[in-house]
């Protein structure tokens, strides 16, 4: 069996820090943390344990890749290189915006999919809660593909319908953290 796994990192580190705010008491519920923009700014994740949790062993590693988009010259990146992720990163726009990650992990997949991921051998995980992945979840599932979605328990509903199977990371969180 072959896992290839796919990170978006905002959404995962974003949304993280909204679960540990309402774990550590600073939000009632993941609503309340939306709705007032309530984050734990001290809420790290282990990149380390994320990989082995997401990735399985080395032998099974089919592809283990996070796309985020960092302020110039952060070493961030470097870390998460070293805990074998690979990693593509893009500028922000002029407003501060990040763009260009769910397309390219969407196209990403749906590249690997047809030319490398065998289906009866593999399986595809997704790392975000977002639902503009709905789509190429909903292909992939139809042709056959077994695709997990890990993430925080407030994911998309139709990403969580779509997926063959969803993990929500909330029961991981202290595993997850730094």
């Amino acid at each position: 069996m072959k896992i290839f796994t796919y990170v978006d990192n905002s959404n995962f580190f974003i949304e993280g820090r909204r679960v540990s705010a309402v774990r550590t008491g600073l939000a009632s519920d993941i609503y309340d943390a939306i709705d007032r923009e309530v984050f734990d700014n001290s809420w790290e994740p282990d990149y380390g344990r994320l990989h082995q949790f997401a990735c399985g062993e080395e032998e099974e590693i089919g592809r283990a890749k996070l796309w985020g988009s960092p302020p110039p010259g952060d070493s961030f990146w470097d870390m998460v290189e070293r805990q074998r992720f690979d990693v593509e990163t893009f500028d922000k726009s002029v407003s501060g915006e990040e763009k260009k990650v769910d397309t390219a992990i969407t196209h990403q997949i749906t590249k690997e999919t047809y030319s490398l991921i065998d289906k009866n051998e593999s399986e595809i995980v997704l790392i975000s809660g977002d639902k503009d992945y709905t789509p190429v979840i909903n292909d992939l599932v139809s042709d056959g593909y077994s695709v997990s979605v890990y993430f925080w328990g407030h994911s998309a509903r139709e990403l969580k319908e779509r997926a063959s199977n969803f993990v929500s990371l909330n029961d991981y969180i202290d595993y997850l953290s730094r």
